[in-house]
């Protein structure tokens, strides 16, 4: 069987590392990136899971983790895959109701509740 394929879009080295590896050793495959440009090609990644940073130091400045969220779930080509929002904002929750976000995750987390969110979202 495939492993479930979870996308992580983080800007922050050590803590898109810490993902990756937390995931991995939970038997995911992780493909992870600094920026959103790689979201031109996630039709063909076709994850299970988006995991998305809300401040993208790179991206242009009118568009955010809150912008790209609603631009996913807007399409029909991307409708269905989960997106959570990763921020350490104090009202991410309406950031990620906004975003049509099917969650969120609040920086700093402990590995658990990222573990608690991929299991929640990817049906193995």
């Amino acid at each position: 069987m495939m492993p479930k394929k979870i996308l992580v879009i983080e800007d922050d080295k050590d803590i898109r590392d810490t993902i990756m590896f937390t995931l991995q050793r939970r038997g995911y495959e992780v493909i992870a990136s600094e920026n959103a440009k790689i979201l031109k090609t996630v039709k063909d990644i076709d994850p299970d899971l988006i995991l998305l940073d809300n401040w993208l130091s790179d991206w242009k400045s009118d568009a955010n983790g809150q912008q790209l969220s609603k631009e996913l779930k807007s399409s029909q080509a991307t409708a269905h895959i989960p997106v959570v929002i990763i921020s350490a904002v104090s009202n991410i929750r309406e950031i990620s109701e906004a975003a049509l976000a099917d969650g969120y995750l609040k920086k700093p987390f402990e590995l658990e509740e990222l573990i608690g969110v991929a299991e929640r979202f990817v049906r193995k």
